[in-house]
């Protein structure tokens, strides 16, 4: 790992194989979205269809 400054802002510099690493971490940490079943999804559609009409 190194620091390199450029325009007064320091910048670490890490191998490929470390980022990578960080990055599945980083993956693991973020919850799933959460799926919908087809008429979840469709009274989700419809609710802000009619949102979106109001403020028209």
């Amino acid at each position: 790992m190194e620091r390199v400054t450029i325009d007064q802002k320091r910048y670490v510099i890490i191998e490929e194989q470390q980022f990578e690493q960080l990055q599945e971490i980083a993956a693991t940490k973020t919850p799933p979205q959460k799926k919908l079943t087809l008429t979840e999804g469709k009274e989700h559609v419809y609710q802000l269809i009619d949102s979106w009409a109001k403020e028209q």
